[in-house]
């Protein structure tokens, strides 16, 4: 049983906010009983999905193994003026179900069951949470039948034209999060310290990749959410791995990336020129997000910085939030946005900054009804 005493091991998440609202939900507060509730539930479904592989591909993709991870790219459809499609041509904004195929949902619906999981094992200690999300991950992290190698080189890849990118990278922006999801389990016995070591080895040998590779150095020179997520990812396992030099090296970088990419005014000009612009720019907002979480861990506060012309995190969400919540988004947006993904980053302001006016705008999306909110109840605890 993990101990109340112990905040979890975790890094995105703030351990001491978790394990007090752990106390609230055992003492039967009633502001969280609804989430608990919920939260049980959805775990109950969870552990009826998966387990998940990279080998369940109808096949093994360009470099033969199927164990590679495999993805297409988003954007690229077949060549209408060409017989064969090839090589197929870039439609921003514009996604291909093709990209179906292969490994990215599977990926995704992965690290989603897992969390859910891990959440509610931390919360409840219902053994049968952690043996699920246990099976989950061993089957596609450890399992030497069924893992995955420990690369990206075929993420994202563009028929006729190249068989992966460095922008595949962000696929597996998501492991920065399941990091957590592992140390939410922590002290459950589904989950050994063998797992525990095997996560670490994995990790390690993908976080090496992400160092060394060409793909990797590509990756991290973006200016725009695709390197923000590198630098995520990096610093996540860097933590996770206790590869503290690694670690210090990214968060040390926090700062610059953010003023690169933030305008004095909080717009993010990169982001604003997609033609999902509202998506991308929340989605670069949560990566900065993160990054100033895992600089805590570093003794880096990007929370707090702000650079000569007052480029900062709060400016940048007071800018979304004023154009977005308070008035009609005016800029292109090929696809409605997703309102609940409002939801963890209100929350997140308010946890961090006290200002209680972010998690009040929930309120103001027409959209959210209280079962949107109930897990990050939990995850971003009101103060009390």
């Amino acid at each position: 049983m993990t101990e109340f005493g112990k905040p979890p091991r975790v890094f995105l998440l703030d351990g001491a906010s978790l394990l007090a609202a752990r106390r609230r939900v055992y003492d039967g507060d009633p502001a969280l009983s609804a989430s608990d509730q919920r939260l049980l539930q959805d775990a109950e479904d969870a552990g009826a999905v998966g387990p998940f592989s990279v080998v369940h591909k109808a096949s093994p993709g360009p470099g033969g193994d199927v164990h590679d991870y495999v993805s297409q790219a988003p954007y690229w459809w077949p060549d209408p003026d060409i017989a064969n499609g090839l090589p197929y041509v870039r439609r921003d904004g514009e996604l291909n179900p093709e990209r179906d195929v292969h490994d990215l949902h599977a990926l995704a619906a992965l690290c989603s069951a897992v969390n859910t999981l891990a959440v509610a094992w931390f919360y409840s200690e219902h053994e049968d949470f952690a043996e699920r999300a246990g099976l989950l991950l061993r089957t596609w992290f450890l399992d030497p039948q069924t893992r995955m190698n420990p690369h990206l080189m075929y993420a994202q890849s563009i028929a006729g034209s190249c068989p992966g990118r460095a922008k595949g990278i962000i696929d597996a922006a998501q492991l920065a999060v399941l990091v957590d999801s592992v140390g939410l389990l922590e002290g459950a016995a589904a989950w050994t310290e063998e797992d525990h070591q095997g996560m670490v080895q994995w990790m390690s040998e993908y976080l090496s990749w992400l160092l060394d590779s060409k793909f990797g150095q590509q990756e991290r020179q973006q200016v725009s959410h695709h390197g923000t997520f590198y630098d995520v990812q990096v610093l996540a396992l860097a933590l996770f791995t206790g590869n503290q030099s690694a670690a210090d090296v990214v968060a040390s970088r926090a700062a610059a990336r953010l003023e690169q990419q933030v305008e004095a005014d909080g717009s993010q000009p990169g982001e604003l020129a997609r033609t999902r612009s509202l998506s991308c720019s929340a989605l670069n907002l949560t990566g900065l997000f993160d990054l100033a979480d895992l600089g805590l861990h570093c003794k880096v506060d990007l929370w707090q910085h702000e650079g000569n012309d007052g480029r900062c995190l709060r400016r940048a969400l007071d800018w979304l939030v004023t154009n977005a919540i308070d008035s009609e988004w005016i800029r292109p947006q090929v696809e409605p946005y997703d309102e609940a993904q409002w939801v963890p980053l209100l929350r997140r302001a308010t946890q961090r900054s006290g200002d209680s006016q972010y998690v009040a705008r929930i309120a103001k999306l027409p959209d959210i009804g209280p079962e949107t909110e109930e897990r990050s109840l939990l995850l971003y605890p009101d103060p009390v």
